[in-house]
């Protein structure tokens, strides 16, 4: 379906869909009723899309609140592949990120749009509902050039069977762009990551050698022996 025939008819549908990817707290699963009318009477969607959100919807509505939070943090809040901060698709955890994170503010700024306290700009449901005020061009060039970090969420959903799927699938189709499945790479599970050393714990497995491989050790003079070493080496003798 093609982005000129419907973003400027979507903007109820995208912040829908940006509803849908937020925390699914007591409020969200109270106002599922309210976002199926808004879906439906918009009619942005195809009926294949809109039978999926329904299925995401039935699947919150049958859960507790509790259960639904549960699934929501285990999915997206404990891995890289299904995050949805776009910005870390892009730069993951280098120096890039701080200058796009503030360009993209003022970019929302500039619109007269600003963040609560605690929200971050590239925070996936945050730019739907800022690019559901946009005009048709502006909407078609922030989707457009998010596509393919679109495709990579949707194929890591996908990979873990989640009805969530179904919001990137009709985020793409509202954007014009046609599901491209990608590789899906592994996330590191964070028990291996935060995992301590045999001998010295307290402290992350990372950079250093596995247990059957040699390890260089460096010693390094505290105060106190530099300071008997000086002592020894004014009176002529060894430390």
């Amino acid at each position: 379906m093609a982005l000129s025939s419907n973003i400027s008819g979507a903007s109820r549908s995208l912040r829908v869909l940006a509803r849908l990817l937020s925390y699914p707290d007591a409020q969200l699963l109270a106002d599922l009723p309210d976002m199926r009318e808004a879906l439906q009477s918009e009619g942005a969607l195809s009926m294949p899309r809109l039978v999926e959100l329904e299925q995401l919807m039935h699947t919150l509505a049958s859960r507790s609140t509790l259960d639904a939070e549960a699934h929501y943090v285990e999915l997206f809040d404990r891995g890289h592949a299904t995050s949805l901060h776009l910005f870390e698709h892009v730069h993951g955890d280098s120096r890039d990120r701080g200058p796009a994170m503030i360009d993209l503010t003022k970019t929302y700024e500039a619109a007269g749009l600003f963040l609560a306290p605690g929200e971050l700009p590239d925070y996936l449901p945050v730019v739907l509902e800022f690019v559901s005020t946009q005009p048709l061009v502006e909407a078609r060039a922030f989707l457009s050039e998010m596509a393919h970090i679109f495709n990579a969420i949707f194929s890591a959903l996908q990979s873990r069977e989640t009805a969530y799927v179904n919001v990137l699938s009709a985020l793409l189709e509202l954007s014009g762009e046609k599901v491209q499945p990608v590789k899906v790479v592994a996330d590191e599970a964070l028990d291996t990551s935060w995992e301590e050393p045999e001998v010295f714990d307290g402290c992350s497995v990372k950079g250093q050698g596995k247990p059957d491989q040699a390890q260089p050790i460096h010693f390094v003079k505290n105060d106190a022996v530099k300071s008997r070493a000086g002592v020894a080496a004014t009176a002529g003798v060894s430390p």
